[in-house]
């Protein structure tokens, strides 16, 4: 049975369960503080840190086939540099750096809030590592908040992949949250992400519930 014949059952299930899914009956979403952390292609793993090397995984991530690695790198800028920055596996088509505003500040750049993979206005840093350096030009972006869902959970909660939403943040600073995009793929795993700076202003953790508002 070829991949196209088992994603037409998949959405025929799902299409079949629908009178049974309203957002009432979907499970909570889970809300995950996204650190500063790098993506390498191979080129870069191997000028970083030699001939030879892999990404080695420490623990596995929220999303399917997602790591931390056993690798760290320095980023440098003229204005300064911030130590220890994980790198993620697996090995991806574009090297791209994602950080808080309050890390961009550090360095002194000024990059766009970007869902991943999109490295349009990019900003450029410098990386190190112990075997090598690598000047990554476009690659540094402030990651937009985004609720990654796959098909089942769009239909419970009514969504579709690319749409803006809001999401209450029940903290003890509630928070609002506009233009948080749904990401859906068969791939993923439900999940929505902010990063530190946005987790710090409403004094959210992963144990926060949040729910998007209609």
């Amino acid at each position: 049975m070829d991949e196209s014949t088992i994603r037409k059952l998949v959405e025929a299930a799902i299409e079949r369960l629908a009178p049974q899914l309203s957002p009432a009956s979907c499970t909570g979403i889970p809300l995950e503080v996204s650190a500063r952390h790098v993506h390498l292609t191979h080129e870069a793993v191997v000028t970083l840190f030699g001939q030879g090397a892999v990404l080695n995984k420490v623990r596995d991530l929220s999303q399917p086939g997602e790591f931390l690695s056993d690798k760290r790198v320095k980023l440098v800028t003229q204005k300064g540099q911030i130590d220890n920055v994980a790198v993620l596996g697996p090995e991806r088509a574009n090297v791209q750096t994602e950080l808080s505003a309050t890390d961009c500040r550090t360095l002194g750049l000024t990059a766009p809030v970007n869902l991943s993979g999109d490295l349009k206005g990019a900003a450029d840093v410098l990386m190190l590592a112990e075997r090598g350096m690598l000047n990554a030009k476009g690659s540094v972006i402030i990651a937009r908040a985004h609720i990654h869902m796959t098909p089942a959970d769009a239909l419970c909660y009514g969504v579709q992949n690319g749409q803006s939403v809001r999401v209450a943040i029940r903290s003890a600073r509630p928070v609002i949250l506009g233009d948080v995009i749904v990401r859906v793929s068969e791939k993923f795993a439900l999940a929505m992400h902010i990063d530190f700076d946005e987790a710090n202003a409403c004094l959210c953790d992963s144990s926060t519930p949040v729910e998007i508002i209609r």
